[in-house]
Order: structure tokens, then sequence, then C-alpha cells
């Protein structure tokens, strides 16, 4: 089985035959149909998020259950079913209070070898998924089953950017129609909190970003207007669409403080600034304090977009099928498993929404 292996930061990753562990009690084998290329896989690439070598990276898939360890209860062979980066146990204390974006079971998955390669080292996976590759082992409650004719290509976007844009706008900020929103950053998440405040009704949707072709494709997904940082002052044009008070949720989409600092600056007094993009480790945030203090605004994560992601993912789907979310228009490329490194390097560049690997 072939996969793609992180061998050290700032290189290329290694397209090797890997051999899958067998299940234990509580994992499952899912041959992969599709799997996105998110920004999460280049940060371990960069370093901006360190993770040990080897690993498998990818984290955001669909494919097919082809078998299952003796305890498994989730899935079964022969299901479809969706990657969750987060595990969603059902049993520890965040899982019970409805909080499974946080769930225990998430630190212990990561470290668990996955893989051998040639030489006989053992792989960890990223996120204890690897989903670059033909194959993967994984726990159990690492995987949603669904029930779709969708293909693999537009349901893989589930498993990342399409769940935590979307949710994070139902789920996090819970923007409500009329609502004013702002997308900071309009790569796969920013997209998909495009398309879920306009599920919410939000009457007005600012789409900023420098990519031209991004903002236009914000547009056709249900933005109203579209700022180009580069050449507009973004707290001006905002201000001016909003009658000078700013919008009430502020969504930064990219993990760079100096974006959020701005979507403070956006943000109306009593507003409340969403992160979403992953930040480097080492990143810190600075805000002034009596400002936020005064104006009474707020600044949450929005880890997963708050997904419960068995009762999501399904929703999400039927949404997709209804005409009412558009996934297929977030597939930027569609590419190979040989062509992992020059999708994460389009991603660099700017040239994609999402490369999907089928």
């Amino acid at each position: 089985m072939r996969g793609a292996v992180f061998v050290g930061v700032d290189r290329d990753l290694e397209l090797t035959d890997v051999e899958p562990v067998g299940p234990g009690p509580s994992d499952v084998v899912v041959a992969i149909g599709a799997s996105g290329v998110c920004h999460s896989d280049l940060s371990v690439v960069t370093g901006a998020r360190p993770f040990p070598a080897p690993a498998l990276l990818g984290h955001e898939a669909a494919g097919t259950v082809v078998e299952v360890g003796a305890d498994v209860r989730l899935v079964r062979v022969g299901d479809r079913v969706v990657t969750g980066f987060i595990p969603s146990c059902g049993r520890c204390f965040w899982c019970l209070r409805g909080e499974s974006n946080l769930c225990q079971l998430a630190a212990d998955v990561a470290t668990v070898p996955r893989a051998t390669l040639p030489d006989g080292r053992t792989a960890t996976a990223f996120l204890g998924l690897g989903t670059f590759a033909e194959r993967i082992t994984v726990h159990e409650a690492s995987l949603v089953p669904v029930r779709s004719d969708l293909p693999d290509d537009q349901l893989a976007l589930l498993g990342c950017g399409v769940t935590t844009g979307i949710c994070a706008v139902l789920r996090t900020a819970r923007v409500e129609p009329g609502d004013t929103v702002a997308v900071l950053g309009c790569g796969g998440v920013g997209q998909a909190v495009v398309q879920g405040a306009k599920l919410a009704g939000a009457a007005r949707i600012v789409a900023v970003d420098p990519v031209g072709w991004k903002r236009d494709i914000a547009l056709s997904l249900g933005a109203t207007d579209a700022v180009d940082p580069t050449t507009t002052d973004v707290r001006e044009a905002v201000l001016a669409g909003t009658g000078g008070r700013g919008v009430d949720h502020a969504f930064e989409a990219t993990g760079l403080p100096a974006v959020t600092r701005q979507a403070l600056t956006v943000a109306r007094r009593g507003g409340a600034v969403i992160m979403l993009g992953m930040p480097a480790f080492d990143a810190v945030l600075e805000i002034p304090a009596l400002p936020l203090f005064a104006e009474g605004k707020r600044v949450v994560a929005g880890k997963y977009g708050d997904a419960q992601v068995r009762r999501d993912v399904q929703r999400l789907i039927e949404l997709a099928e209804a005409g009412r979310i558009d996934l297929a228009s977030m597939v930027t490329r569609r590419v190979g498993l040989a062509d992992v490194n020059e999708a994460l390097r389009a991603m660099t560049g700017g040239e994609v929404i999402r490369s999907v690997i089928v």
C-alpha cells in the first residue's frame, strides 16, 4: 500500500510502500476514496505545528470500511465513512456535555503507531488518521458513518474544512437572520463560513482576501461584498457597509494573529471575533485590553466549529443533497497521491481552495 510520509520539516513527503497495522479491538481499516489537502497538513511540513517524523499526514477524508476490530460498534464493514480530525468517543466528560469537539481521546489516538515502513520503523498518523494513503487503520471514534450518494471528493471536505466553517456560523457564533458577517480569509474554511452565513440568513457577508478569484468564488457562494486587503482599508470598507457600526460576527480563517486583530477592528461594539484558523505553535495574540473591555467585544475559538460530528455531518450532507450548500465548487483540483507535494505547494501559493487526492 502506498502512503505519503512526513520525514522532516521543509522536506517533501516521501511516497512509499507502507503496511497499515492490523486493527486492534477498537480499530477500523478504511479504504480511502478521497482526501482533502488542508493547511493543517501544510503546517506540519513547515514546522508551524511540530509533529514527530515519520508520520502519515492527511486528516480530511472519505472512504469505505473494509475491516473492523472485535469491539467496534460505531461502524460496520461496507459503511461509507467520513473522518473526524477530532475523535468523538461519546463517553468522556466533554462528549457527555455535548462538546465532542474537545474529546479527551484526541491526544491518545495521535500517538499510536499506525503503519510500518519498508525499513521496519513504525509511523504514527497525523491526528490519528494519516489519510494520505490508500488504506488507514484508525480508532472507531475517529469515523462518522454516512448515508449519501455524493462522491468521495465532496464528502471528504466534511472531515475538516466545511464542517468547521459552517458549524462555526451555526454553533459557535449562532448567526441569526439579518446579522452581518465578515470573513477574513477565503480558503476552504472561509468559503464554508460564507456558505454557512448565507444559510443562516445573514443580511451582509463581507469576504476579505487578497486573491481575486477567491473573492469571486465567495461572491458566487453568497457573499454580498468583497474586499481586497492589499488595496483597500478593510475597516473603513466594512464600516461603510454597516452604517458605521461594524459587523456582528467577524470570522478569522487564517490562523494569523494579525488577522485576528484586524477582525477585532471590524467587529461592532458587542460583536464577536471567531478564531477558526490554526495558529503556529509559537504564535502570540496581543490584544489591547481596555478597548476590548470598554466595547464589550468577545473573542472565541471555534475549534472544529463546535461541531458535534455524529449529529452534524449527516445534516450537512442532507443540506448539500438539497442544494443548500455547494461542496463541488470548493474542490479546485483533483490529483493523485503522487501529486501530494505539488498540492501542498499550490496551497502555499494561494492557487486552490481545496486540492483533493482521489
